[in-house]
């Protein structure tokens, strides 16, 4: 059988439509022994995207990994699929996909498990354009573990099975072909179809099928956790020096504005635009010799209620999208009336300075670990906030954090972490890390910003960038598939496995409570849910009232509480009458958003208090019933 591939690269040829799809593939790795995978990422100089200045990918920082993201966003495209026809598992009923007759299967090859996941037709397609079909596990798919695809009866809206490409009918059907590069990879193929045979999906019956393996947790946490030892054995368990720029009266605190020190891993002065400083390929970041520190700013609220003898509580928070350190004084009044210290540093990579950056990097990804590396700095940079609140010869020992005595205000044996939005997502990275606290509460926080980013109103002031300088709306959704490749170590997705029992080397074991506003606008309730799903989170239910959501099982997967308190994992919905988020992959547009109104619901505040206590867990503000605020 004579058959033609594009032969001037590298490309995945199982999905005609491009050369990336379906995305991610093994195809682009090859055996390395020097992996805990046994595999590496190898993109060709010529894969990746191209954008409209001609401008591609370099694929040097992503071929360091051994495996692609946990976050697992899987992308191919069947021109005519009808969703309804082809049955296709929907977001409203994750169950459908554990079917033994799902038109789609994904299959944990180490494990022998069906994992689950919903689809969707990419909604961001222009009209007229067969958009991209999409696969998203329902929880973060095991580290270093491989995972295959099955697809089939995939039929278009008049009910017609749709045609697989030709070369995968080859594979699929045993013909032989004179194309050397597709057999080259028909054992690999062979492999995948007795992966799909052993889990009951017949050869016969399939579309597409492909393998991709996950990264490991070495490859996703090597370099943040290097970073924490070396930055903390050069502290030497001292407290990181600081100065204190300014105290100013505000109410019921005092707002306290300075700096800390802080070893850079970073190029130049640390500052936007700067990476890792690092020798390339498989190396660890170094202390950067010619610069090695950085002054990293704070600004800190002390209740002026505290004293020594009722010392005030410490949180350190996480401030919101692109914004700054200046944040944390809008917790003054709260901190104020319940005896907590909030402290909070820019967190650099997505701080407010990083903007004109971020921008740039919408219109030429292949810089994107411009913002990945200055991420994973910051998070160094909050573990270093957190030590100088809690070391008796950190902020305690200023006159400004003494309300005009003798000795501190501060506690010294209590701390936890509070993270606001994009706090709450990057900050399930900084917890799985922390040596310092245990309990967190990620404040409609969630994981993943590829799943997010695309289901927020917040992307519609960059989304221009983006899209002229790559105009494929396929390419776009395989730009955010290749960009949580980087972001993975940075933020919570690459790091749910970890905030539990199986903790890192060295860490503590962690709690988080999530929470959720029930259709919120600007951070997607499925991202809340895929991170509470994917850390075994318990749901404080019942979470909804009768008819309010979409889904066949609302929060599939997630189990409710059935005593309190409960100290474990948590996840907690409230619901302000926000009509329900879209199915679609599709920002919620309709009614008022409720981002920003959990933090004025005093019983929500007073839940989080109580989760947020050395011994304390959630307890059940709502009597039994959903949570609601009309």
């Amino acid at each position: 059988m004579s058959v033609e591939i594009e032969t001037d690269r590298d490309c995945e040829f199982l999905d005609p439509h491009h050369c990336l799809t379906p995305f991610p593939s093994d195809v682009f790795t090859r055996e390395d022994d020097a992996t805990a995978t046994g595999r590496r990422v190898d993109f060709g100089p010529e894969v990746l995207l191209r954008n409209s200045e001609g401008i591609r990918m370099d694929p040097a920082e992503w071929n360091r990994n051994d495996g692609f993201s946990p976050g697992g966003l899987m992308i191919t495209m069947f021109p005519d699929l009808d969703t309804e026809t082809s049955d296709l598992p929907p977001v409203t009923d994750i169950a459908r996909s554990l079917d033994t007759d799902a038109s789609i299967v994904l299959i944990d090859t180490n494990t022998g498990e069906r994992v689950p996941f919903w689809s969707e037709l990419d909604a961001s397609f222009p009209e007229g354009e067969d958009p991209a079909l999409l696969i998203r596990p329902a929880r973060s798919l095991r580290a270093g573990h491989r995972h295959v695809v099955g697809i089939r009866n995939l039929r278009n809206a008049a009910g017609e099975l749709l045609e697989p490409s030709i070369i995968f009918a080859a594979y699929r059907d045993g013909v032989r072909t004179d194309a050397p590069r597709v057999e080259a990879r028909r054992q690999a193929m062979e492999r995948i179809f007795e992966d799909l045979e052993s889990a009951g999906v017949p050869r016969d019956s399939l579309q597409l099928a492909w393998a991709h393996t996950v990264r490991s947790q070495d490859s996703l946490a090597r370099r943040l956790l290097h970073i924490r030892d070396d930055a903390f054995a050069v502290l030497d368990d001292d407290s990181p020096e600081f100065t204190i720029d300014s105290v100013s009266d505000s109410g019921l605190v005092q707002i306290v504005n300075g700096t800390f020190r802080v070893p850079s891993y970073l190029t130049g002065d640390g500052g936007p635009g700067n990476v890792f400083h690092d020798e390339g390929g498989d190396s660890l970041p170094q202390q950067n010799p010619e610069v090695p520190y950085r002054e990293a700013n704070f600004v800190c609220t002390v209740p002026k209620m505290a004293t020594p003898e009722n010392p005030a509580r410490l949180f350190v928070f996480g401030h919101g999208l692109l914004g700054e350190a200046s944040q944390t004084a809008g917790l003054g009044s709260l901190g104020g009336s319940i005896n907590i210290a909030f402290c909070g540093a820019d967190w650099i990579g997505m701080s407010t300075e990083d903007v004109p950056t971020v921008t740039q990097i919408l219109g030429q990804l292949g810089r994107f670990r411009e913002q990945a590396d200055r991420l994973q700095q910051g998070q160094l940079e909050f573990l270093f906030l957190g030590r100088l609140m809690l070391h008796p010869a950190g902020l305690g020992s200023h006159p400004a954090f003494r309300n005009g005595g003798n000795a501190s205000v501060l506690r010294k044996d209590d701390l936890f972490f509070l993270g606001a939005s994009q706090g709450g997502i990057l900050g399930g990275a900084t917890t799985a890390i922390a040596q310092d606290w245990t309990r967190a509460v990620m404040a409609v926080g969630a994981a993943q910003y590829g799943l997010l980013i695309p289901r927020s109103i917040d992307f519609d002031a960059f989304a221009s960038f983006m899209s002229e300088a790559y105009p494929a709306a396929l390419e776009r959704k395989i730009g955010f598939g290749l960009m949580q490749m980087l972001w993975d170590p940075a933020e919570a997705n690459g790091h749910l496995e970890r905030l539990g029992p199986d903790s890192y080397p060295d860490t503590p074991e962690h709690n988080i409570l999530y929470l959720e506003a029930f259709g919120d606008h600007q951070v997607a309730n499925v991202g809340t849910e895929y991170a509470a799903r994917s850390i075994g989170a318990r749901l404080r239910a019942p979470a909804l009232r009768e008819g309010r959501g979409t889904a066949v099982e609302e929060f599939w997967g997630i189990e409710p509480i059935e005593t309190y308190p409960y100290s474990g994992h948590a996840l907690l919905v409230w619901d302000f009458g926000t009509p329900p988020p879209p199915i679609e992959n599709l920002a919620p547009r309709d009614g008022e958003d409720p981002h920003g109104k959990p933090s004025e619901v005093p019983a929500i505040l007073i839940a989080v208090t109580e989760y947020l206590r050395s011994e304390g867990g959630l307890i059940d503000i709502c009597g039994g019933e959903p949570c609601v605020t009309e």
